[in-house]
């Protein structure tokens, strides 16, 4: 009982570090990355189809990403879906390949990223700290229940602190780096 209540934690930890990284690949740097383009949804006769699933994305160049469809009538679609996306991004096509070209970001677009970022954290924090109240609840339970003593629960707390410290730290870690990815030039 006492180590699912830790093992039930850890995954509620887990699961937040790993909502963070996947919100984090949306969050516009100066560079291209396909990951911008993931919630993107093109209209594939008349359904709602994931971009990548209608077309090959590529990154040939730092500011530049391209979309080959697999079928030419869907460029148009495509573009639309892009616009409808709002991500402030215009693409181009030639007639068989769309490029979207990137542009560079101001100073002041950099700084907003940076808080949206360490809001981004900051949820998830709140997070492992959820999954750190719920797995306390669960060792008073269990202490309650007389299923674990006293010297266990306390044992039991600490382990789950030390559990939280350390994710929060690595929560700060990925904040850190992708702040300093935003910034750079």
């Amino acid at each position: 009982m006492y180590n699912d209540v830790i093992k039930k934690a850890r995954s509620g930890m887990d699961k937040a570090v790993d909502a963070l990284k996947k919100d984090m690949t949306k969050v516009r740097t100066g560079r291209a990355s396909t990951a911008l383009l993931d919630d993107v949804m093109v209209d594939y006769y008349g359904t709602p189809t994931p971009l990548n699933q209608v077309g090959t994305l590529a990154v040939p160049e730092p500011r530049m990403i391209t979309i080959q469809p697999w079928e030419k009538k869907l460029l148009s679609e495509i573009e639309k879906a892009i616009f409808k996306a709002d991500l402030g991004l215009n693409p181009s096509s030639d007639g068989q390949i769309i490029r979207i070209a990137i542009p560079p970001m101001t100073e002041e677009r950099r700084k907003e990223m940076g808080k949206v970022v360490r809001k981004m954290g900051e949820d998830a924090k709140v997070a492992v700290r959820g999954a750190r109240r719920e797995a306390n609840d669960g060792m008073k339970k269990l202490e309650k229940g007389k299923e674990i003593s006293a010297d266990d629960l306390k044992r039991g707390e600490k382990e789950i602190q030390d559990l939280t410290d350390s994710f929060v730290a690595r929560i700060d870690e990925l904040v850190v780096a992708k702040e300093k990815e935003i910034m750079e030039i």
